[in-house]
């Protein structure tokens, strides 16, 4: 059943496009109920209008205060700017979600003037093929019924999960950040099969469903990776000798470290955006 709410989305990014594309193609939000400001680009609004059917706001102020749901996807560095702009025309009754990184949902709270529902989202670049792992966080005034709004419209681009927002920079940190590793570890295999006599499009056709394939047991399975491991090694086989130089080279205390010092950067970030404002 279709949502019968007025969007509008501040920014024209790729994770807006994301949540556009796919909100319209599971049918969440009719296209009519969908508008986006983008205060830089106008190319980009009208590319988006032609694409996927959404409506052009008449007037931006007007857009905003009718909406019921107001996505904040600006860049980082423009928000407090942007907030100071809308904050006349948004009001206690919308629902306010943010997919920006290090913007709490106290100092958004603060800057609208309001005492409205605030939610974040912390999605990743996954979203742009519809399979985000995307995390939330209520602000101090979101009830239930907003966690269950903002899920449905994150359902558009993956899955959801509801933490406390004081995890935001751990989800930043382990899925956030989680795609680059998995791609640092795809260019590592690749070089190796490469170097052993394999042509680069064959690795690249093996190791992607290698990762598919693992993903897949994981969820389906439901059984712990270490069993799974343990499934896939037989004592003094080929597995268990890659295994072992993993082990020498300390392969999980580096991905140990990677998240913790991604982590450590996201709450880093997050400190400056409140100097910033």
């Amino acid at each position: 059943m279709q949502m019968e709410k007025n969007i509008c989305f501040l920014g024209a990014g790729s994770i807006a496009e994301a949540m556009i594309a796919g909100l319209i193609k599971k049918q969440i939000v009719d296209p009519s109920n969908i508008s986006v400001i983008n205060r830089s680009d106008k190319q980009k609004i009208e590319r988006l209008m032609k694409m996927y059917g959404i409506k052009q706001p008449v007037n931006k102020y007007q857009t905003i205060s009718s909406a019921e749901i107001l996505i904040l996807a600006v860049k980082p560095k423009d928000i407090w700017e942007v907030l100071q702009d809308i904050y006349p025309y948004s009001h206690s009754d919308q629902l306010i979600l943010s997919v920006i990184a290090g913007v709490t949902t106290d100092s958004i709270t603060e800057a609208i003037h309001h005492h409205g529902p605030v939610i974040r989202a912390m999605p990743n670049t996954s979203a742009m093929v519809g399979l985000s792992a995307t995390a939330i966080a209520l602000g101090k005034y979101a009830k239930k019924k907003h966690s269950e709004v903002a899920q449905s419209i994150l359902r558009a681009i993956g899955t959801v999960t509801v933490v406390k927002e004081k995890l935001l920079d751990a989800v930043t940190g382990l899925s956030g950040s989680g795609p680059a590793y998995l791609y640092y570890l795809v260019e590592a295999m690749e070089n190796a099969a490469v170097e052993l006599g394999i042509n680069h499009k064959t690795a690249r056709e093996l190791i992607i469903q290698t990762i598919i394939g693992a993903g897949y047991m994981l969820k389906e399975t439901n059984e712990e990776p270490v069993i799974l491991r343990e499934k896939v090694t037989s004592p003094g086989g080929s597995t268990m000798a890659g295994l072992e130089v993993l082990k020498e080279y300390q392969f999980q205390n580096a991905i140990d470290q990677a998240i913790k010092k991604a982590t450590l950067r996201s709450l880093e970030l997050g400190k400056m955006m409140m100097k910033i404002q």
